[in-house]
């Protein structure tokens, strides 16, 4: 008949994964900016941006308003291994004349409490952080600070709503402070859900939801910046407290609203507000029983029909006598006790059929308050993109801790909705004052990290003052290196190319190019056509090096080379012609002549003997001849960064300067003869290929470089050497960072200052993994993932640090690179005796090309260090291949028209 009677009030799995669906779009809603407004569900940023990590310490205050009475705790925490803590809790009454008054007696009486409590301590002369519990809703802009938006409870205190309560707090405790010796520092306001949430974080690192049922009820949990449009930044996360008891304040649950929850709302407080709160919290499910009872009782189906004036009185029945009488064990004695003292005078059937009332009104409570929390659940789960979460919810409030059904009813209903989600429910003990104390010892730990990060990252930071004296240095360098008499001791060497002119559109032919940079070695076969339909064609293959070949003789090395071009030109059916050659070789060489290269030194894991000090051209030459099936002419070897200008001066006549930024760093530029001392000739332009990766090995950019600069120089190849390349290429960014990662783990700042053996190994952090860290589509969540595969067990606030040390790393290696170019590009503007030069740059390399941010920044710092030059970037499609055929077809083309 009960069942009957209260059908309504039994809500089926169907009915309840509606309603979760329904709390995560007011979720959504509340999260947005402009849809926030209208949203029922507030969802306010608390500014809580980290769990406890175990390494907080020391002694902490917190004051508690919110309940019946006013609270002061002092909270000492431990740093020994086991995460322990030690609570100490003073209570004070919380009179109707504070609650009822004006706002500066009540945080005189919060100010006085706490100096009694200080005295009462022991704590008066220490300066002692505080969190601040404050119970009632509040938007909140920082950790610290917190406007009331509106009373609820029995508070009714005039003058305070609208305004910053902590800074009511500090302006009541400044009074105390000279006159009864106190100096406390609050440091976080907090509610007590969030409260909840960090008491529990602290024993359980699991632990990312917060959850109160009791005479209010609420959550919070950690959600992911990118995803607060109401808070800038995207970086980490953010506690976010819903507020979820005015779920439903728009008519989002009319449906599942019954008779009787319309009734108690019409005789609330707040009529129309608070609808979830209103069929989920004990404050009136003792009232909902009482409504139910009194309808069933006029309608004869209880107590004979006869309805005693306990049944019409407003709040007769309370959430303790509901869960009284639902304790089954006891049978129906506590029942019959219960209604006895209420006059109902029950018969048998009339406990069994009012225990029945009960629990169907807590069961609906329970299963309303598991549909919202698995919503919850289910968006930290699709937030973190796994199948399935493991996770911990810390709970608090008497409704869970004193009813006998309810905490079994909860998990049950929680994990059929979520069945992905393996959830840990674990009970806080004083959550709202230990918790707060958390709050408040995880901001100081935070600010004391910063502070020891900031010192760490400080000197990549280099000011506009500091950049413009890498410039004049620079540009200072490029001189000393085409005059005669300081070349040779000249940091920046300024190799002579031979190349003396860009495309201009009439080249035309069949070419061969050969790429030697790396392990790997390509040949390619470049049509050019000139006139209106002129056009680049190419075809290449790639042929393997084997170690054993780059690090055999000179011989084998040159023998397998040319093996690679028979092949090429078999495979392309071209072995019979003569065809003119252009050869990449991307290492250090000294030209006498655009077709004659002497290799100054092997890099890049090559040593192959007998090559260096010799002409590689030569080397080429006779091992073509040994081999004796074909013959070539080769026209000029070329350097990859001069390739890179060609290429982007084919397409665009104004391109005089090429720049690579990936593996190596290298700039390259026409420079008029008159100024190369080291040529003979004064007519006309050469294109120079500063080798500036050098730059500062004579120790004149030391008072930039850090001590992790050092350590990554002192570890290399060839220690001493292009220290400028080794602050800008990408072959060594990797490895600044990890050697930051490191020095902050071996501080205490990261992975738990643990150093894993992955972080040990040089070279595990190649430059690729920064573009793809500090790429702005990639969550934190991916970034956990990248370092996983690298070994690093990160948690969101490692990856957040890691983030920011590769911005720094790269965003300071762009800034410097940029600051050599506006050397080059000064220089150009003073050749050519200009105000104003327009100029364009062509540029290659995977660090421009692929990282996120370093193009924009050396953009920046071009525009910044060179303001009176308008410099287009272009990017370079094969500067190493089509850029050496370019080169060639161009010599080809000058020494046609010379012998004419």
């Amino acid at each position: 008949q009960v069942d009957r009677y209260l059908h309504h009030l039994r809500l089926s799995d169907d009915i309840l994964l509606d309603v979760m669906a329904r709390f995560q779009a007011e979720m959504v809603k509340g999260l947005g900016r402009d849809t926030n407004p209208t949203a029922t569900v507030k969802m306010l940023p608390s500014f809580v941006r980290s769990l406890p990590d175990g390494s907080e310490k020391g002694d902490f205050l917190a004051v508690d308003l919110g309940g019946s009475q006013f609270r002061a705790h002092q909270v000492k925490v431990f740093a020994d291994g086991k995460q322990s803590s030690q609570l100490e809790t003073k209570f004070y009454p919380t009179p109707k004349e504070v609650t009822q008054g004006n706002g500066a007696e009540l945080f005189h009486y919060i100010a006085e409490c706490l100096s009694d409590f200080m005295e009462t301590k022991n704590l008066k002369h220490k300066k002692l952080p505080l969190g601040f519990t404050f119970s009632f809703p509040c938007k909140q802009t920082k950790l610290e600070e917190g406007v009331l938006l509106a009373w609820t409870k029995h508070f009714r205190v005039r003058g305070v709503q609208d305004t910053d309560v902590v800074s009511s707090l500090h302006k009541a405790l400044q009074k105390y402070q000279a006159s009864f010796d106190i100096d406390v520092d609050v440091l976080a306001l907090v509610n007590d859900t969030v409260g909840t949430m960090m008491t529990c974080g602290y024993d359980d690192q699991r632990c990312e939801v917060g959850l109160i049922i009791g005479t209010g009820t609420n959550a919070c949990y950690m959600e992911e910046m990118r995803h607060i449009n109401l808070v800038e930044g995207d970086e980490g996360r953010m506690c976010i407290n819903t507020e979820w008891g005015a779920f439903g304040d728009d008519g989002a649950l009319d449906d599942l609203r019954t008779e009787f929850d319309r009734e108690l709302d019409l005789g609330s407080l707040n009529p129309g507000k608070q609808l979830f709160e209103k069929m989920i919290s004990s404050l009136y499910l003792g009232e909902l029983v009482r409504l139910i009872l009194l309808k069933m009782t006029k309608e004869g189906l209880l107590f004979n029909g006869k309805v005693s004036t306990a049944l019409l009185t407003k709040g007769k029945i309370e959430m303790k006598h509901v869960s009284a009488m639902e304790k089954y064990k006891e049978g129906l004695s506590n029942t019959k006790e219960i209604l006895t003292d209420l006059n109902l005078f029950p018969s048998e059937e009339d406990c069994v059929a009012v225990q029945h009332v009960c629990t169907i009104v807590s069961f609906r409570s329970a299963n309303l308050c598991a549909a919202a929390l698995a919503a919850i659940l289910t968006r930290l789960r699709e937030n973190k993109k796994l199948l399935r979460m493991r996770t911990t919810v810390g709970i608090d409030g008497g409704l869970y801790k004193t009813h006998p059904k309810y905490a079994k009813r909860l998990h049950k209903v929680v994990r059929r909705l979520v069945p992905t989600c393996d959830v840990r429910f674990l009970l806080s003990e004083s959550g709202s004052g230990r918790g707060a104390a958390m709050v408040a010892a995880v901001a100081r730990r935070l600010a004391a990290q910063r502070r020891r990060l900031d010192a760490a990252l400080q000197p990549f930071l280099l000011p506009l003052g500091t950049l413009r004296e890498v410039k004049d240095r620079m540009r200072a360098e490029l001189e000393y290196g085409l005059k005669r008499e300081t070349q040779a001791k000249a940091t920046v060497k300024m190799l002579p190319t031979y190349v003396c002119g860009m495309p201009d559109g009439t080249e035309k032919g069949k070419f061969l190019a050969l790429d030697l940079g790396g392990t790997n070695f390509r040949v390619l076969l470049v049509k050019i056509k000139s006139g209106r339909r002129r056009s680049v064609q190419m075809y290449n293959k790639i042929f393997a090096i084997p170690l054993e070949i780059m690090q055999g003789t000179g011989e084998e090395l040159f023998d397998h080379i040319v093996q690679c071009i028979a092949d090429f030109l078999e495979y392309m059916g071209i072995k019979g012609a003569r065809l003119p050659l252009g050869f990449t070789f991307s290492f250090p060489c000294r030209q006498a002549s655009i077709d004659k290269g002497t290799l100054v030194r092997w890099t890049k894991g090559f040593k192959a003997t007998d090559c260096e000090g010799e002409d590689v051209v030569d080397m080429l030459r006779e091992a073509i001849r040994r081999r004796n099936e074909f013959d070539l002419d080769i026209v000029a070897v070329v350097n990859d960064t001069v390739g890179t200008m060609m290429t982007c001066g084919y397409e665009d006549p104004n391109c005089e300067i090429g720049l690579i930024a990936g593996t190596g760093s290298n700039v390259c530029y026409m420079e008029d003869m008159k100024n190369i001392e080291i040529v003979e000739g004064n007519e006309g332009k050469m294109c120079i290929n500063t080798e500036w990766g050098a730059f500062g090995d004579n120790g004149c950019i030391d008072h930039i470089r850090t001590k992790y600069d050092r350590e990554v120089d002192e570890g290399s190849l060839n220690p001493g050497k292009q220290r400028y390349e080794k602050m800008t290429s990408g072959m060594y960014l990797g490895e600044i960072v990890r050697q930051i990662l490191i020095d902050l783990t071996k501080q205490g700042l990261l992975f738990r200052g643990h150093i894993s053996e992955s972080l040990r190994k040089r070279g595990i952090f190649e430059t690729k993994f920064l573009s793809q860290i500090e790429s702005d589509r990639l969550a934190l969540l991916q970034v956990r993932r990248i370092l996983r595969q690298l070994g690093l067990d990160s948690t969101c606030d490692d990856s957040i640090v890691v983030k920011e040390v590769c911005g720094v790393v790269s965003s300071r290696a762009a800034r410097l690179c940029g600051a050599g170019l506006a050397a080059v590009l000064e220089k150009k503007r003073e050749n050519q005796g200009v105000e104003r030069l327009q100029i364009t740059v062509g540029v290659d390399g995977t660090l421009y090309k692929l990282h996120p941010h370093f193009s924009r920044v050396l953009q920046e710092t071009v525009k910044e260090l060179a303001p009176q030059c308008d410099v287009t970037f272009m990017l370079s499609e094969d500067g190493s291949g089509k850029g050496a055929a370019l080169i060639t077809a161009v010599a080809k083309r000058l020494h046609n028209v010379g012998q004419k």
